[in-house]
């Protein structure tokens, strides 16, 4: 499938109410940024929900790899999650199954994606696809899924280890090519195919090979990430030694990397979006992994209440004060993070 079909099937969600909802998340923004005052007129456009935090792989920037959340762990609910959904149908544009941990591993995950695809919701999510079998991509195909990106940091085992501890390339491989057969097999539009490329030292070299390597698969395009690093101001081994695929910069001055970011005063994630966890709790963005900044909870109360309450309202005006005083905020790439190809 091209790029264009996909984009078609995104637009066939719209609705003139989810576009008028859209404008006003938009006009909010920049009459937030022009008066430093947070004004919100809108719901969510767009939402990240975590399906479970339980992950196979044992990466190493990762808190489900080091297993070293500080936050409860658990599996989402799915009477939650319909709730979720249908209090917010009318104006969700995108839903974004993934915050931490690896989807598949929730036993009604393709379930919760067919619920918000009935609704006219355009899906997707991020997988190390060690669990793409046959009979699993033949329920993605049924649940209407938009977008499946699989993580594959590396095109020889030793490399990919490297970062994806524990994973299987072998196992990578073979489930994206199953994907891809019960695709062009199924009289469906399946999700658009997706290799997202971590580019770190050990695996930089390998950044055509990966493109050449989606080619053959039929994978639709390549993205590459930059890393998250959290241990950057002396230098990291996993940083690139190519500039424009890190997120950090040497700084002369203070003798120590920073990261590239400017962290201006503002962040459109702020009024068109946010993270639920699997618990429900309402964070403000995908850099607050161990829920800091809890806005609200579902269990207690609703997701359009909570996103226009004054904690919310508050940690908006302190973006547009002074967002470099946010810790969450200091490790932030948004504006710098994801090269396509």
């Amino acid at each position: 499938m091209g790029r264009l079909e996909h984009r078609l099937g995104f637009m066939r969600t719209l609705s003139t109410r989810k576009l008028q909802n859209a404008w006003r998340l938009y006009s909010s923004f920049h009459a937030s940024k022009r008066s430093a005052r947070p004004l919100m007129k809108g719901l969510p456009m767009s939402l990240a929900i975590e399906p479970t935090t339980a992950c196979n792989l044992k990466c190493p920037e990762c808190p489900s790899g080091l297993r070293s959340f500080s936050r409860p762990t658990g599996n989402l609910d799915q009477s939650l999650f319909q709730a979720i959904i249908d209090e917010q149908k009318d104006t969700l544009m995108n839903l974004t199954f993934y915050f931490q941990g690896e989807p598949f591993i929730h036993k009604g995950f393709l379930d919760m994606v067919r619920y918000a695809a009935d609704r006219n919701i355009f899906t997707s999510t991020s997988t190390n696809a060690h669990f793409l079998d046959e009979a699993t991509c033949g329920k993605v195909m049924e649940s209407r899924l938009g977008r499946m990106i699989i993580s594959i940091d590396g095109t020889d085992q030793e490399t990919y280890a490297q970062y994806r501890r524990a994973g299987l390339l072998s196992k990578v491989l073979e489930g994206t090519e199953t994907m891809v057969k019960t695709r062009r097999s199924s009289s469906l539009p399946g999700p658009e195919l997706v290799f997202q490329f971590l580019v770190v030292k050990p695996n930089e070299h390998q950044i055509a090979e990966v493109k050449r390597l989606a080619k053959t698969m039929g994978v639709d395009r390549v993205v590459l990430k930059t890393a998250q690093l959290y241990d950057f101001e002396k230098g990291n081994a996993l940083m690139p030694e190519q500039d424009k695929y890190s997120r950090y910069k040497w700084d002369e001055s203070l003798q120590k990397f920073k990261i590239k970011n400017t962290l201006d005063d503002q962040c459109w994630k702020m009024w068109h979006s946010c993270v639920i966890t699997w618990d429900g709790k309402v964070v403000p963005c995908c850099f607050d992994k161990d829920a800091s900044h809890q806005m609200g909870s579902i269990q207690e109360s609703g997701l359009s209440s909570i996103w226009q309450r004054p904690a919310y309202q508050e940690f908006r005006k302190q973006i547009l004060k002074s967002r470099s005083q946010i810790e969450m905020c200091k490790n932030c790439s948004e504006g710098t993070r994801v090269f396509a190809s």
